[in-house]
């Protein structure tokens, strides 16, 4: 067999780089999570794009398992014959459960479907549509409480001038069958503005989203782009468990609003801001704030500075709730900002951290950081990564100050530090966005330590001395004091305060019990992005999350969190078990959002289920109340568990799987 010789020089040209691939802007300007990128979004061109949105609608390849673990006829020849289990959570508790792999429990036959799915698949139950050409269809009342029905072509023009009208009610847009838009053309704080407001994101762990978004003189267009911003969120939180919060942010691929300027929304929570005549979904809601393309990498990097900018920008306090089109950026491009020290805008591989709940107070010759103490875990983290020198962190939004640092950059690109306050209020206690300590500062100086402003922060140069003092206070959970000013100078001298508080940040606001209306707020809550779901007779029931009502202290610890996740989830699966038969008759009944209440304290048992503020008949308490004191002590023989109370969360939807 003859063998071509290869010689040094072929080696070179064999091994030379392939050149860079140049792509299109018009032709590549989109974005699809690519397999062989590990599930991560890669550009592809439109034709691409077309391609794989349709595979993904029609190749459903979901694995399908009936109640007792046996899978269906049609796919069990070339499926796995055990369940996936999704162990990535959420939570917003003091003390983080983790989810664990639990063994199924028993459970007996049943016509019911049951379905777990890994949220970063990027299949899931409620499909993606392709986007609408021209509106949506509009979902209207028959005048019989719960009877709709749906108009497929309404005009444009002749729904718009309903709006004008001024009816009362908004005009509600179907996006699929589990996700609505509601739209209603509003006055607010003497502006006219779209109101759209999403119904259908909780029932995916995602809050439900506002945009209020100033009417153009004579515009007689809607703003469709938000409806497919919408299914987007929606899309994302269903497959990849990528859910909103205050001051995340999400982007959108290409022009958005009539605009290539227009690059998203930065979500927030209103605090100060007013909220009337504004029709509002129920809790948890936040608004979305348009931004643009030059101001995403601080919506990116450090959102609060630029939530802030826009409240000094439009004169509201802390930010505006509503968004203007085509206006000009409030950033440029990032020059000698202190940032640029902090971050890394190229490949955000490192940013400012932020500990929940942490604030700082700049008031006259005294500064005071708070951390809460429930933080602790999150600061530790956070100093591990620091650079011995400086230890950098951002701020929360502090709603206990009247006023607050704001960054303002100037035309020539210089950054300079303002304030921005609420309206006809002496300021007090002013709020920064975050704090740098330096261990620059030489003994040799003559100052104990110096504090000053730098932008919208506090920047405090001490000694290397002083800085391991600092760090070991901080890890110790000890309040620290420190004195800025000359040493022979003590009239003139402040000081900054570390100080560790009890009080947890407030979290949950608004939220109540489906059963009876209690108050969730600061409780703590777990979002299960297990997505264990049952379906029958074209009807789906989720479970979402689990509050802890009440724990026993010494039922924190990791075999603790074990054993309470292997609770809930049985307690999960009975429940769906218990009413897959009966998801028909409760959607009908408007009974869409349900709870389940545990509560379990020695020999006690207590289970209580409800709806729309009002327990269950007791036609189905009667079945469930069987079914899950089955469940608790089975789980108690094997592994016990202590006092305990806890509400889990549910939700019916349509099956359009």
């Amino acid at each position: 067999m003859l063998r071509p010789r290869v010689t040094r020089a072929s080696q070179r040209r064999t091994h030379r780089p392939l050149p860079t691939s140049v792509f299109c802007v018009v032709c590549c300007d989109l974005r699809f999570r690519l397999t062989h990128l590990g599930g991560k979004e890669g550009r592809v061109c439109v034709t691409c794009h077309s391609t794989l949105i349709n595979r993904t609608l029609r190749k459903e390849q979901k694995k399908v398992w009936f109640a007792d673990s046996v899978q269906s006829k049609n796919e069990s020849s070339s499926a796995n014959t055990t369940p996936t289990h999704m162990d990535s959570i959420q939570t917003h508790t003091p003390a983080a459960a983790q989810v664990v792999s639990t063994d199924l429990p028993e459970l007996p036959n049943s016509p019911c479907l049951e379905r777990e799915e890994v949220v970063n698949s990027p299949k899931g139950s409620s499909a993606k549509p392709l986007p609408h050409k021209g509106l949506p269809p509009i979902l209207t009342s028959t005048g019989v409480k719960g009877d709709y029905t749906v108009e497929e072509k309404r005009t444009e023009s002749s729904l718009l001038e309903e709006l004008e009208q001024g009816q009362t009610e908004p005009l509600v847009f179907v996006l699929n069958a589990n996700l609505l838009a509601m739209v209603k053309i509003v006055s607010y704080v003497n502006r006219r503005c779209w109101c759209v407001m999403s119904k259908g994101m909780h029932a995916v762990g995602q809050p439900e989203v506002v945009v209020l978004l100033q009417c153009l003189p004579e515009e007689k267009r809607f703003p469709t782009d938000i409806f497919s911003h919408f299914i987007q969120i929606y899309w994302d939180a269903q497959t990849a468990g990528k859910l909103l919060n205050h001051l995340s942010h999400s982007l959108a691929t290409r022009g958005f609003l009539g605009s290539k300027e227009h690059a998203g929304f930065l979500y927030v929570r209103p605090t100060f801001q007013s909220l009337d005549g504004l029709p509002l979904p129920p809790q948890p809601f936040l608004f979305g704030l348009l931004i643009l393309r030059a101001e995403s990498p601080w919506a990116r990097a450090f959102p609060l500075r630029l939530m802030l900018r826009l409240g000094a920008e439009y004169r509201f306090y802390p930010c505006p709730l509503f968004s203007v089109r085509f206006r000009e950026p409030l950033f440029g491009q990032i020059n000698n900002s202190i940032m640029r020290l902090l971050v890394d805008f190229r490949f955000y591989r490192y940013t400012l951290p932020v500990v929940t709940g942490l604030m700082v107070d700049l008031e006259a010759r005294s500064t005071c950081i708070t951390i809460p103490k429930t933080r602790h875990a999150e600061l530790l983290k956070a100093l591990n990564k620091s650079n011995e020198r400086v230890l950098a962190m951002g701020a929360c939004f502090n709603e206990r100050a009247d006023s607050h640092l704001i960054c303002v950059q100037t035309a020539d690109g210089q950054y300079q530090t303002q304030a921005i306050s609420i309206h006809s209020q002496p300021r007090r206690v002013t709020g920064s966005c975050f704090f740098v300590f330096s261990g620059a500062l030489k003994a040799s100086s003559g100052y104990l330590a110096k504090s000053s402003i730098v932008e919208d922060g506090l920047m405090v140069q001490v000694t290397m001395e002083t800085m391991l003092e600092l760090r070991r206070a901080l890890r110790d959970m000890r309040d620290f004091t420190l004195t800025c000013g000359k040493l022979q100078q003590s009239d003139r001298q402040e000081y900054v305060h570390i100080q560790w508080q009890d009080e947890e940040p407030r979290f949950n606001k608004g939220i109540i019990s489906p059963i009876d209306g209690k108050s969730m707020e600061s409780i703590s809550c777990v979002k299960t992005h297990q997505r264990l779901e049952y379906r029958a007779n074209g009807k789906v029931i989720r479970w979402t999350e689990v509050f802890f009502l009440q724990r026993e202290e010494q039922s924190n610890g990791p075999n603790a969190n074990a054993n309470h996740n292997r609770l809930t989830e049985r307690l999960a699966r009975a429940f769906c078990l218990a009413l897959c038969q009966s998801l028909s008759l409760l959607k009908e009944d408007g009974m869409t959002k349900l709870a389940l209440r545990v509560t379990l304290d020695g020999l006690k048992m207590e289970f209580l289920a409800g709806s729309n503020g009002q327990p269950l008949p007791l036609r189905y308490q009667e079945s469930l109340n069987q079914s899950l004191r089955a469940v608790v002590q089975s789980v108690s023989q094997r592994h016990g568990h202590a006092a305990l109370q806890l509400e889990l969360i549910f939700y019916i939807l349509e099956d359009i799987s």
